[in-house]
């Protein structure tokens, strides 16, 4: 029985599917330029405020696999009821908070909600037409850094207005609207999909190999790259990943099924992915810090509020790109588009290494950032939804976003550790951000070459067509 009228039910799905993405996005950007308000809030050093940032990434990593596979069951309209509001919940406490521990705590809460984006796709799937859901999943896998490029600039104005609880205020209420949304509008549960026992051990060692692999990631450059700390968290990540991948091969039902990685358009989608994950957040955090810097250090001496603004060109693009995705494919076929999308992300970050001496060009830099991004993140997902059945779309796509937000981690982390390597070695402050952008477009030019190998001859006729592409999603159905 549906909550409300089909008509209406059906008008309002895909705007409630954008809104829902949007809003998981908009809040986890909520603390990147809150960090110093929330050190200066709780009497903290600025490294354990940066806690409030990492538990949202991390969550969302460890929750992704986990979310995805239990929203392949019959229950995912539950499971996307129970994550918006857990998302809410994490919110009023970070509102609340009296201590920098339950602020942390209600920041990972809002990081569950990161690894809703795989459900929305597999229910754009399910409930669309062919044609049209490719367009939505498409939004939908942009979404990220449409949320990045809105949430900072709201955060930064927040930061100047007002204060730290009146941000997450505010992801209280547009959440609270996307819970009622979502409740209303979505399909109920599905009784024709069997059950599907719930892989514990794997979801046990994917935690925690996540868990050891980011948090070394994020705090490296602090601790030391050589360090006991991050050296002992490495080798218990890679310990027990490689763990969880043997035992996922062995299972009957696997949290994720790692045999439809071997797919070449899967194994395309994760790698380019993550590399594309990387270079992403190595140009927001470069970009944002070096135009705040002072202009005597070789900055531009900008607020906090102008370097979140300079994330507007990156969303607005983004959008326009996953909007373009079909002409695209018509007038380059779906091999290019990777190619082309992460050539772009490495000419936005070669611009500004390039140049880098007024903050227009920062502005420009990260508009063409997002096409790229546009383009590559809008097309990814396409991939693996055709190649994959569709009762494992959300575990597909969401090990696909568990790439993505490592390649999210080691892009923050490694901008600051290249930045001080290369001041350390002589190098001036303005020289070290430049040759550290160039490492990021000759990644990127990296990851363009290998998305070409990568996919193959044996998919380029059928994919260079988008009514194939089409079609063969339609046949997974």
């Amino acid at each position: 029985m549906r909550v409300v009228p089909a008509s209406i039910r059906e008008r309002a799905f895909v705007g409630t599917l954008l809104y829902v993405g949007s809003v998981v996005s908009i809040i986890s950007a909520l603390g990147a330029p809150l960090i110093p308000s929330i050190a200066e809030r709780f009497d903290a050093g600025l490294g354990s405020a940066q806690w409030s940032l990492t538990a949202t990434l991390l969550a969302g990593a460890v929750a992704s696999p986990i979310v995805g596979r239990l929203g392949d069951g019959r229950h995912r309209r539950t499971v996307l009821l129970a994550v918006l509001a857990a998302v809410l919940l994490g919110c009023a406490m970070a509102a609340l908070a009296g201590s920098l521990t339950v602020l942390v705590i209600g920041r990972a809460l809002q990081g569950i909600g990161l690894a809703l984006i795989p459900l929305t796709m597999a229910e754009a799937r399910d409930a669309l037409p062919p044609t049209r859901s490719v367009g939505v999943i498409a939004m939908l896998s942009v979404i990220a850094a449409v949320g990045v490029g809105i949430g900072y600039p709201i955060t930064g104005l927040v930061a100047e207005r007002a204060d730290v609880a009146a941000a997450f205020w505010l992801g209280a209420a547009i959440m609270g609207l996307a819970l009622l949304l979502a409740a209303l509008v979505l399909s109920p549960a599905r009784a024709d999909v069997p059950r599907r026992p719930l892989d514990v051990v794997g979801a046990a060692l994917i935690a925690g190999g996540l868990i050891g692999l980011l948090v070394a990631l994020e705090k490296g450059p602090d601790w030391g790259w050589g360090s006991a700390s991050t050296l002992g968290l490495l080798g218990v990540a890679a310990v027990l990943l490689a763990a969880w991948t043997r035992y996922e091969l062995r299972v009957d039902a696997p949290l994720v099924d790692l045999r439809l990685t071997r797919h070449r358009a899967v194994l395309t989608a994760n790698a380019a992915g993550f590399a594309l994950g990387l270079a992403m957040y190595l140009a927001i955090a470069l970009l944002t810090l070096f135009v705040q810097l002072p202009t005597n250090e070789g900055g531009m001496g900008a607020s906090v509020l102008a370097a979140s603004l300079m994330l507007v060109p990156l969303s607005i693009c983004s959008f326009a790109a996953s909007r373009l995705l079909p002409l695209a494919h018509r007038h380059l076929g779906a091999r290019q588009i990777v190619p082309c999308g992460a050539l772009a992300v490495g000419a936005g970050a070669l611009l500004f290494a390039l140049t880098a001496d007024a903050l227009w060009q920062a502005f420009a830099a990260l508009g063409i950032v997002g096409l790229g991004l546009g383009f590559s993140f809008a097309a990814l997902p396409g991939m693996i939804v055709a190649a994959v059945p569709r009762d494992e779309t959300g575990s597909a796509t969401g090990f696909y976003q568990v790439a993505r937000y490592v390649g999210f981690s080691i892009g923050s982390g490694l901008s600051v550790t290249l930045v001080r390597a290369l001041e350390n070695a002589g190098a001036s402050t303005p020289t070290a951000f430049r040759a550290t952008l160039a490492v990021g477009a000759a990644l990127c030019a990296l990851t363009a070459l290998t998305a070409w190998v990568l996919h193959g001859e044996e998919l380029r006729g059928r994919d260079s067509n988008p009514d194939n592409l089409l079609q063969r999603q339609a046949s997974c159905r």
